[in-house]
């Protein structure tokens, strides 16, 4: 039984919701209770979903690139990094990467995803050289690459401003930006996690410089170790000003806390039905970001299926080598093929649709699956902002 003052709350808030408003910190914070049955919070977020993005489930065919995992920081949730003479660390070489370059051609892909640690022994001008090796020899495939904490890195390595680096990376070939580096951003849970790395606001300073140039930006919070549903709410608001300054994000992930081989082992990792509710409330209080994305490599693949109806209109894509969320006890499979992922989204009663890093339709030769060309923007229906 659920209590009047649950269901008159959630009446306002479905009543605000569908007459276009905007959800606030206090509402945010409310919608994580748990007497505020799931699958209510579930339905508006769907509602939400469907009038931004119809009854399309997104998909993208593309490779991870992690050129190497020797990282300077040593934060407490990250299971991927290594030290300069950890036996596991290592360093991509030119030919590596122009081999995994290779492979993302033969397979498809448009799109490779970069991001790696922060080598202190490698300059600049060797991150910068990865993606200008890459643009050079498959010019047709979209780098997304190098996350805000990387920008900062190559701030201190250069003594340039982020908006210099960035606009120099461009010429270089990136293409776009992942949404890594966010993790919580208030102060009280990122001194826990990541004390000496890149804080929000040069995170948010460095994402508004790349929006500032044109380049479109996704956006990520990790969620599901020692923060707390205000920290949460906190996030996603500071996320939302930020989009209404600028409209350069184009999707938000939240990414699901894998606990093991971390310096926070002791913990759980994240239900199914916190995943869920956390979608769901994402895709409410971001009423001005276009997409959201169940990342089945974090999430698992039926959690990630069951959140195309729960607010989330993109499942990612076949992840080739994905190593960081791996290293820290993902058990979902290193690769979907094509079929699985579209198997899966029709399952989910959605329509698959192929899409670019920058939610281009892609366009198969039947023929030869490795030939395609771009099509329109794919549509955004209706935003409440």
């Amino acid at each position: 039984m659920i209590a009047p003052k649950i269901q008159d709350r959630m009446r306002s808030i479905r009543e605000t919701v569908e007459n276009g408003g905007r959800l606030g910190m206090e509402d945010g914070i409310f919608l994580y209770s748990p007497e505020v049955p799931l699958h209510e919070v579930g339905e508006l977020a769907n509602y939400v979903r469907e009038r931004i993005n119809g009854n399309v489930g997104y998909y993208n065919i593309n490779t991870h690139l992690n050129p190497t995992n020797v990282c300077v920081y040593r934060c407490r949730f990250c299971a991927f990094r290594a030290d300069l003479r950890d036996p596991k660390g290592y360093a991509m070489s030119e030919e590596q990467i122009l081999a995994r370059g290779k492979e993302a051609e033969d397979n498809g892909c448009t799109e490779m995803h970069i991001v790696g640690g922060l080598h202190h022994k490698l300059g600049y001008d060797w991150y910068r050289g990865i993606l200008e090796t890459l643009h050079n020899a498959y010019p047709q495939i979209h780098l997304k690459g190098w996350t805000a904490v990387e920008i900062n890195w190559f701030e201190f390595l250069t003594k340039k401003s982020s908006k210099e680096i960035l606009t120099d990376l461009r010429e270089a070939g990136l293409g776009s930006m992942p949404g890594g580096g966010a993790e919580i951003f208030h102060p009280e849970v990122r001194d826990q996690l990541c004390e000496h790395k890149a804080n929000a606001h040069k995170w948010i300073e460095i994402h508004q410089a790349a929006h500032e140039i044109g380049l479109k930006t996704n956006c990520t919070m990790l969620y599901g170790h020692v923060e707390q549903p205000y920290h949460r709410i906190d996030h996603l608001l500071k996320l939302r000003d930020l989009q209404d300054k600028t409209g350069g994000f184009q999707t938000f992930i939240p990414l699901a806390f894998h606990p093991e081989n971390t310096k926070l082992s002791n913990l759980k990792k994240p239900s199914a039905l916190m995943d869920l509710r956390t979608m769901a409330i994402s895709r409410l209080m971001l009423d001005n970001v276009p997409h959201i994305k169940a990342y089945w490599i974090m999430l698992g693949i039926g959690t990630a299926q069951t959140a195309l109806a729960y607010g989330a209109d993109d499942i990612d894509g076949t992840v080739r080598h994905e190593l960081i969320y791996h290293d820290a006890g993902a058990t979902t499979p290193e690769m979907l093929t094509i079929e699985q992922i579209k198997n899966l989204i029709v399952e989910a009663g959605r329509d698959p649709v192929e899409r670019d890093t920058v939610y281009r339709r892609v366009h198969r030769n039947p023929d030869n699956f490795k030939e395609w060309t771009l099509g329109d923007d794919v549509p955004v229906l209706a935003m409440q902002r």
